[in-house]
């Protein structure tokens, strides 16, 4: 690592030194080479308060450990979708219903992928194990009629938006968007994540932990709120039995349920503020880039509860970064003003605030 962003490793460590934190990765692309790449702790889940013991310390985690990071996954699910854009095969501004016959929602793929399609929550309340039945909630969404007419607001689609935009993926390529992303984007950019983890993948988990037992009840928002109802159907998604789940990490999930390291995230983006290519291979048009990271709606956000801007299927924020971070910690982005990307993946599920401290040093090197 380069001396110049010492800063950032101190923070990183000191994260851990004071207990804040038990297993994570951090890397940081700055002018288009990796500076930062850094692990530490464990892959154990570790109850909050207890002390690492000597078995925890014997599982660290490494360069290659995969976690599950939430709504970071979202941007990556839409750029598979945004790959047929780019190839001439969606038209954003057709209705979702001309690749999805079934589909009765009156939304366009764009109002789609800028969380503004109506549709934030399945209808339909189903049990937890649901939450590997594909079928069944695409059949849920398609019936469903929106909360909202369609780019009128936006509410982030919490859980929805893997199902939406993955569902699209497969009826005009014909391929799960699992293996889409495997073949078409994390294979030729050479990117450690995916949805839908093989048993060999699933070994190299880290387990989520709760920094605070309450965790859950708090993030929900209000007891029947539209986010409630986002976050809740099917249940189970910030309860760390499901997600440490064989069924959860071999399930396709994807606005919820990538899982990757810091490095394939950053990397990822640095492809991306590249203008589509990486190592030489491009992916993207510029163009596609352009439009996917431009903001398509800037206003009140019904789920979130709060303004937001998003691209799309990206947040923006005012000093022009544009990314997503995930409930629980985790968080991918880049900077194109000061050109670097950055990317944090932690298995302790808490706030955004270790983020917002590795930034601050971050800042300050640059």
């Amino acid at each position: 690592m380069h001396a110049r962003f010492a800063p950032v490793r101190d923070c990183f460590y000191d994260l851990f030194a004071a207990g804040r934190e038990t297993g994570a990765a951090l890397t940081i692309w700055y002018d288009g080479t990796p500076v930062v790449d850094l692990v530490g702790g464990t892959r154990a889940a570790v109850p909050p308060g207890a002390v690492v013991t000597a078995a925890g310390a014997d599982d660290p985690w490494r360069p290659d450990t995969l976690v599950n990071v939430y709504s970071v996954g979202k941007p990556v699910v839409a750029l598979c979708l945004l790959t047929l854009v780019d190839r001439g095969l969606v038209d954003l501004d057709a209705p979702v219903s001309a690749y999805w016959p079934e589909f009765r929602t009156p939304a366009t793929v764009r109002q789609v992928l800028s969380h503004t399609a109506g549709l934030p929550a399945f209808p339909v309340p189903r049990p937890a194990e649901t939450v590997a039945d594909w079928a069944l909630l695409c059949a849920d969404l398609a019936a469903a009629e929106p909360e909202w007419t369609p780019g009128s607001v936006a509410g982030e689609h919490a859980w929805t938006y893997g199902h939406l935009v993955g569902e699209l993926v497969r009826r005009v390529d014909g391929r799960p968007v699992g293996r889409f992303l495997a073949e078409e984007i994390a294979g030729p950019w050479r990117l450690d994540l995916g949805f839908g983890l093989d048993a060999a993948d699933q070994r190299r988990c880290a387990a989520l932990s709760y920094a605070d037992p309450a965790w859950p009840d708090r993030t929900r928002g209000e007891p029947g709120s539209l986010r409630a109802r986002a976050l809740d159907n099917p249940p189970g998604g910030r309860d760390v039995t499901m997600v440490n789940s064989p069924l959860w990490r071999s399930a396709e999930i994807p606005a919820v349920n990538l899982h990757a390291t810091a490095s394939a995230l950053a990397r990822l983006y640095a492809g991306l503020l590249a203008g589509g290519t990486l190592d030489g291979v491009r992916r993207f048009s510029p163009e596609l880039v352009a439009e996917a990271t431009r903001v398509q709606y800037d206003g009140p956000d019904l789920v979130l509860d709060r303004r937001a801007s998003w691209t799309l299927g990206m947040g923006w924020e005012p000093d022009g970064s544009w990314g997503m971070g995930g409930i629980g910690g985790s968080s991918a982005w880049a900077d194109p003003e000061r050109g670097y990307t950055f990317a944090y993946a932690t298995s302790r599920l808490a706030e955004h605030d270790r983020v917002d401290e590795l930034v601050e040093a971050l800042h300050s090197c640059l």
